[in-house]
């Protein structure tokens, strides 16, 4: 089954073409990678996607209904939940406030029978590592990445938007992320993710979609597109002007 599809999805920014004519698919039990060079247009596709910047043309089906232009709330509550490069917490709220923000506000009404229980819940899930009495602006980076997993998935979604995750985080710290990944896929719920960490990339993810200036260039199983010539002069340069060695295609050790 389908959980996501989009069909000649466009977003132009008056003469920007930033996403051109991008198909793509993720499919039930998947993790599905968005790879692609700094700028090919990446986070717009998931902003076109999830309705925060709605497309100039094209169609987005989620869950086998047509969702095209529909605001981010509305994609929320149909199931449709994300992760941001930057998170961007209530900075006055506490862990605990800040989760269940989301969890009365991003399910269908009624739906959750007892908040404050869910939103610890989450905060479980992902590991959270402080008090949920913590104040938002007191925690570090990693802290705020596992905050804003448990905020997304306080809204019970289908499917998982993660943009750039791993940023900034230590080894260590990104085997931590990888296992929570692996839980989040786990529980049901389906995840395309946006990420440059090729270790990351070729450990969890199913198929990889690669898009440069705003288009498809490649899609299919994992090793198979970051082994493709189209990939690797994307991200290298042409042949003559490589200096860099080869995208690393196999996985590391966990």
């Amino acid at each position: 089954m389908n959980i996501l599809e989009t069909k000649n999805l466009t977003k132009r920014f008056g003469g920007l073409v930033a996403v051109n004519e991008v198909s793509m698919r993720v499919d039930e039990g998947e993790i599905v990678g968005l790879i692609g060079p700094n700028g090919a247009g990446k986070t717009t596709l998931l902003n076109a996607i999830a309705g925060l910047n709605p497309p100039t043309s094209g169609t987005v089906y989620f869950l086998g209904k047509e969702t095209t232009g529909q605001g981010p709330d509305k994609m929320c509550r149909l199931g449709l939940a994300r992760t941001f490069q930057i998170p961007n917490p209530f900075p006055k709220m506490t862990v605990l406030e800040t989760v269940m923000c989301a969890t009365l506000f991003g399910n269908k009404a009624g739906a959750v029978k007892d908040p404050t229980a869910h939103s610890r819940k989450m905060l479980s899930f992902v590991e959270f590592p402080m008090d949920e009495d913590t104040v938002s602006e007191q925690l570090n980076t990693v802290q705020l990445k596992r905050l804003d997993l448990a905020r997304a998935l306080s809204t019970s979604p289908k499917l998982l938007f993660l943009d750039e995750v791993a940023s900034g985080l230590s080894e260590g710290e990104l085997t931590d992320i990888m296992a929570v990944i692996r839980k989040i896929r786990d529980s049901g719920v389906n995840i395309l993710m946006v990420e440059h960490i090729m270790h990351l990339i070729m450990n969890l993810c199913d198929r990889l979609v690669c898009i440069q200036f705003g288009t498809k260039i490649a899609e299919g199983p994992t090793r198979e597109v970051a082994r493709d010539p189209k990939v690797t002069e994307a991200y290298l340069g042409s042949a003559e002007d490589q200096c860099a060695p080869e995208i690393e295609t196999e996985a590391a050790p966990e």
